[in-house]
């Protein structure tokens, strides 16, 4: 194996390495205060930025998962009022799911307790052009993925 693919295998590992620490930790704070996982957090954050509600297609793209999953992620949040599923009579694909009054209440204190967590990190403390720089990468990265589906 070449030095620069070993070089890129590290820097992927590590990368998912540590977004699977923070996701963790961020499931944490969440369930323990609101009782949602950082997933659903997402999800409904999703649909909070979607005005007039996404498909489950359309929230299954953005999120990088299965409709199927959205499907399974919907079923627990509609039933404790924080999402509502307007039904297409022609399309059960083309149904609605929006955020209920009770999910945008949830995701103003879901924001305090990430804001603690985020402040936890410090990451006000890491060099400015290194925060630059690894967001660059990031960015950059999921542009190349995104591109080649």
């Amino acid at each position: 194996m070449n030095d620069q693919l070993t070089k890129s295998e590290s820097v992927v590992m590590q990368i998912l390495a540590t977004a699977a620490t923070l996701e963790r930790g961020l499931d944490s704070a969440l369930s323990h205060s609101r009782g949602v996982t950082f997933s659903e957090y997402r999800l409904l954050r999703t649909l909070q930025a979607a005005e007039h509600g996404l498909t489950r297609v359309a929230l299954a793209r953005t999120l990088s998962v299965s409709p199927s999953g959205v499907t399974r992620a919907l079923k627990p949040l509609e039933k404790l009022g924080y999402v509502v599923t307007e039904k297409n009579s022609r399309d059960a694909r083309q149904s609605l799911a929006k955020l209920t009054r009770g999910g945008r209440d949830l995701l103003s204190d879901a924001k305090l307790v990430l804001a603690d967590f985020l402040r936890e990190l410090k990451i006000e403390n890491v060099n400015t052009q290194v925060v630059a720089s690894a967001e660059h990468l990031l960015i950059e990265l999921q542009q190349r993925r995104a591109s080649r589906q």
